[in-house]
């Protein structure tokens, strides 16, 4: 556990993420190394690396230190963070390590680490004692160092992602597919040689200087190219994914973006297709559209605690399915419990074959019951504050209060949820209504005005 007379700054709550090289750097990738080799003590783990003009020199720094800590390493090249999770838990390894810093600016650079069957490793779990031992370099003594070779997992993970579906089955779609010169653009070549459907590519080649945008589609102003390229093609439904693709993003045939919140509801539908009965795991920002989904396909909804590690962790404990977060990540049991990002558009091209309807007619329905006000945040001095004004003056008015992340209150025809930032000094709040978009966007308003009360200090 690290003392807290000095933090290393790259190290954030569920992995290592700063700029390159004042942040992170060759000799800090070689400690975090030799460091997760004391902790976790493996005897092989997998490493992978983004696209990104650091990350080759950063990986082949983590595996000296892997090495020189006992550890075997399986460098399995460039590749998503999805694939250090598949090759983890499909080849039996003791952890994986992916070098990424995933939607952020190409001047940054990360981590994300696992240990076996990908369960993920972050601040009580190990990574405080990793980022203890990177800092004070009190490794243990080895007796053999490990060694490196490069593993090519392509094959066995793109047979693994086509498992979800009947390539023969799938009707012939014309998909837009938008990597963001990230990392999805192999893969997805790869795929689109096995499936009737035609992928169109912008932004396809890996380019870790990012020259169109950094791929972070979550960013409304990042959103229009992969919008113009459906308008242009005619395409069934668009998709972009984030640098390392763990996130994947959807547009229906009209390029219109279609917020996470729903898509969750369309990959419940589909795994409670396969797998009737089963647990669905969904985050607390926003539920009425899920659970009325999840209740009427004959599942188990089950909130969650936002965030990867929580997420995975209650997944796990309830055996579910199926997971998934508002903001873009959706996780599989049958793909260790963790996130992918290529996994979603399959099952929703495999659903779109079997159903009369196009995207934005599934979608429509679920987006006039259920409007939301998307995420907003404000910034406060005094988070605590605000969120007890908040209680304070919607308690006696609700008929359910929940404290599973924030706090969630449910009224007849709305609710919400707000909820502190884990690193910045933010509010974040979401907002949904029970069709009723007017009342969606007065309550919104509403609330907005008693954080700013709180931020202003007008009460």
């Amino acid at each position: 556990m690290s003392t807290g007379a000095e933090r290393l700054p790259s190290f954030k709550a569920y992995d290592v993420r700063g700029v390159v090289p004042d942040e992170l750097n060759e000799d800090l990738a070689y400690r975090i190394g030799r460091a997760y080799a004391d902790v976790v003590r493996p005897q092989k783990v997998a490493v992978g690396r983004d696209v990104r003009p650091s990350s080759e020199a950063l990986a082949a720094a983590l595996a000296r230190g892997l090495n020189d800590g006992g550890a075997d390493v399986l460098d399995i090249g460039l590749c998503g963070t999805e694939e250090v999770y598949f090759a983890t838990f499909h080849l039996g390894l003791d952890g994986g390590i992916m070098v990424t810093a995933s939607h952020n600016p190409a001047e940054y650079n990360g981590m994300k680490f696992v240990r076996e069957r990908a369960i993920p490793i972050s601040g009580e779990s190990g990574l405080l004692a990793i980022e203890e031992l990177a800092r004070t370099q009190r490794f243990s003594p080895v007796t053999a160092k490990g060694t490196t070779r490069t593993h090519d997992i392509k094959e066995a993970y793109i047979d693994h992602l086509l498992g979800y579906v009947d390539p023969q089955e799938l009707r012939p779609f014309t998909i837009a597919c938008n990597p963001g010169n990230g990392c999805a653009g192999p893969v997805l070549r790869r795929i689109a040689e096995r499936i009737p459907c035609r992928l169109v590519m912008r932004y396809e080649e890996p380019d870790g200087t990012f020259p169109n945008g950094v791929p972070n589609p979550l960013l409304p102003e990042n959103r229009s190219a992969t919008t113009e390229l459906v308008i242009e093609q005619k395409a069934d439904f668009g998709v972009a994914w984030d640098g390392d693709f763990d996130r994947c993003f959807f547009f229906d045939e009209r390029g219109e973006f279609i917020e996470g919140y729903y898509i969750v509801g369309l990959l419940a539908q589909a795994m409670l297709q396969r797998h009737p009965g089963a647990k669905i795991i969904h985050d607390p920002r926003l539920v009425w559209n899920t659970v009325e989904i999840v209740a009427k396909m004959g599942g188990v909804p089950i909130c969650s605690k936002t965030g990867h590690a929580l997420i995975k962790e209650r997944m796990r404990a309830e055996d579910a399915v199926y997971g998934g977060e508002m903001s873009a990540h959706h996780y599989f049991k049958s793909f260790g419990y963790c996130d992918s990002g290529m996994i979603p558009w399959l099952l929703v091209a495999d659903l779109l074959s079997r159903e009369e309807k196009r995207l934005s007619e599934l979608m429509r329905e679920y987006m006039e019951r259920y409007p939301v006000s998307g995420e907003i945040n404000r910034r406060v001095a005094d988070p605590k504050a605000a969120l007890a004004r908040i209680e304070e003056a919607y308690r006696d008015q609700a008929v359910k209060v929940d404290y599973t992340d924030g706090v969630s209150m449910e009224f007849a025809a709305w609710r919400f949820n707000v909820r502190m930032s884990n690193t910045e000094p933010l509010l974040r709040l979401n907002v949904e209504s029970r069709g009723d978009r007017a009342l969606l966007e007065e309550k919104t308003q509403e609330v907005l005005a008693l954080i700013d009360e709180v931020a202003t200090g007008s009460r």
